[in-house]
């Protein structure tokens, strides 16, 4: 079973967590490493042998072209996560296409590739968007990495499928919701990021086992670039919830990924999302015949 795993690049400012802290304004004027990070991801997959998808900021690629070169060059997928990093559900449908349009022009101009994937900024596209979907499939996206299908105070569709999903009715765009795991009746969140961080490794590695071998499904596992430097920026302002959930386990945080990467097997979204739209294409020819 062959599992994929993405990175979300934006910079150690942009998370949600400091947004209420942080002006945008600012950011021009704070230190950028969202390079730096994402060199030390590229040396991780390499000594590795993985490829996999890089959803990245338009305002980032913006600032670091040769970052973008880079990433295609070793064997990665290039795709959006939209411009700077704004929850689709604070735009209209009209000012999400146009993020959209933007983060694409750039990102395609700066990888001389074609931009088939996109992540919304904080799994925000939930019940309150009903015509992201919609808009991304019109744009020529094949597939979206969007919905958490969880609870979560910050984001989530807990009614939303677990596994791939065509949220479009006669549309063959392709919804792949992170990794959840079922124990008993209860959803938990088991897609990476500040979970895979926070939480003992032996959940990750149940969490996985328990989609890939008892539900015969591959899992979507994520993580940032700011998650493996522990000599960032502090932003003392910020609410203590919000500093323990960035700031912790930074240090362990490349050594457990190392770990993860070497007990399953990886791939890049767009190869997994091809993979999923043969299967689906020729299970409707032998419905059909």
């Amino acid at each position: 079973m062959r599992n994929a795993i993405s990175v979300d690049i934006e910079d150690w400012f942009q998370v949600g967590a400091f947004e209420t802290v942080i002006d945008r304004d600012d950011w021009n004027s704070l230190e950028l490493r969202a390079e730096q990070n994402s060199d030390a991801v590229l040396a991780l997959f390499e000594r590795t042998n993985i490829k996999a998808t890089f959803f990245i900021l338009g305002w980032v690629a913006e600032r670091c072209p040769q970052l973008i070169k880079r990433i295609v060059e070793q064997g990665h997928e290039v795709a959006s996560h939209g411009y700077a990093h704004d929850r689709v559900f604070t735009f209209t449908a009209d000012q999400f296409a146009a993020d959209l349009k933007k983060s694409r022009a750039i990102l395609e101009d700066l990888s001389g590739e074609k931009v088939k994937g996109y992540r919304a900024p904080s799994f925000s596209i939930d019940p309150r968007t009903p015509w992201a979907h919609d808009i991304l499939a019109e744009h020529g996206y094949e597939y979206s990495s969007s919905v958490a299908p969880i609870k979560h105070d910050h984001y989530g569709w807990p009614d939303a499928p677990r596994f791939a999903y065509e949220p479009i009715e006669g549309n063959s765009f392709l919804e792949i919701p992170v990794t959840t795991a079922q124990l008993g009746p209860k959803r938990l969140a088991a897609g990476g990021g500040g979970f895979f961080r926070l939480l003992p490794y032996a959940f990750s590695n149940w969490a996985i086992n328990q989609v890939n071998n008892d539900e015969g499904q591959a899992a979507i596992i994520y993580f940032h670039p700011w998650e493996i430097d522990p000599d960032q920026p502090r932003v003392e302002n910020a609410p203590l919830k919000s500093k323990l959930r960035h700031y912790s386990r930074l240090s362990t945080m490349e050594a457990k990924l190392e770990k993860l990467i070497g007990d399953f097997e990886w791939e890049r979204m767009d190869e997994m999302v091809a993979r999923e739209k043969l299967v689906r294409k020729n299970d409707k020819i032998k419905r059909a015949a």
